[in-house]
């Protein structure tokens, strides 16, 4: 028998899902019963992550940027419980003075407006009781030099939140802020500056490391079960805010 907050026979349809924090929350959510629905825009990482999780776990290639294909893949998905939103290209980490803005502006097409599109036609299909989980990030409380973009997309998508919670009520719409977690989101730095700033900002937190993408998915997990939060976004960054 399922228990009254578990994943048992729950659908969980997760958009980035095929790495980094995404394929870790499709991990778990699967370990706990769910029926997770990976959703990629690369075929080779939907079906390794599919076969890596087994058992009911299913994917599908859709180009989130291409609200068509969006409308049409929710469309032929059908009812589910929660959506999942944890999409993400490398970070874009440029000073104002010598940042691209034609780039620039790049980076809401896949940070913001697909969410929006995900969310307008995922959010009709979804059950009663059940959930949207964004994904944030800590630059918009913590910016530095140079994150100018980055911060203003994490703004964004918290303001989004608080908006979406009230408009698509009574579903309920969190967030997710994580830390620096070892990911591919910093896939455009060599790996000898990626273990550097792991090092060195682990270095600096309360916890003493940085984050891993199964430490930042239990709270996923958590705003998907619990049943009174809406319109909230979660940090987890090791103490980032603190220091």
């Amino acid at each position: 028998m399922a228990r009254e907050n578990g994943f048992e026979n729950k659908r969980v349809v997760i958009v980035g899902g095929s790495s980094g924090i995404g394929f870790a929350v499709a991990e778990e959510a699967a370990s706990q019963g769910a029926k997770v629905v990976i959703v990629s825009s690369k075929a080779e990482r939907v079906q390794e992550a599919i076969h890596s999780i087994g058992g009911d776990a299913g994917g599908q290639v859709v180009d989130v940027l291409d609200e068509r294909a969006v409308e049409s893949f929710f469309t032929k998905l059908g009812a589910f419980d929660h959506l999942v939103f944890t999409a993400g290209d490398s970070l874009q980490l440029h000073e104002l003075a010598v940042m691209d803005l034609k780039q620039a502006r790049g980076a809401f097409e896949l940070r913001y407006w697909s969410v929006l599109a995900v969310v307008k036609y995922g959010s009709p299909q979804i059950r009663k009781g059940g959930s949207v989980v964004l994904t944030t990030g800590i630059a918009g409380r913590r910016p530095q030099s140079g994150w100018v973009i980055a911060a203003s997309v994490c703004g964004t998508i918290e303001s989004l939140t608080r908006a979406l919670a009230i408009e698509l009520a009574p579903i309920r719409v969190n967030a997710v802020s994580p830390g620096i977690v070892r990911t591919n989101l910093w896939q455009n730095m060599s790996s000898v500056e990626r273990e550097q700033l792991y090092a060195g900002v682990g270095k600096r937190l309360p916890v003493g490391r940085v984050g891993e993408a199964h430490d930042i998915a239990q709270a996923y997990l958590f705003l998907m079960e619990e049943k009174f939060g809406t319109g909230q976004t979660v940090v987890v960054d090791g103490g980032t805010v603190l220091v």
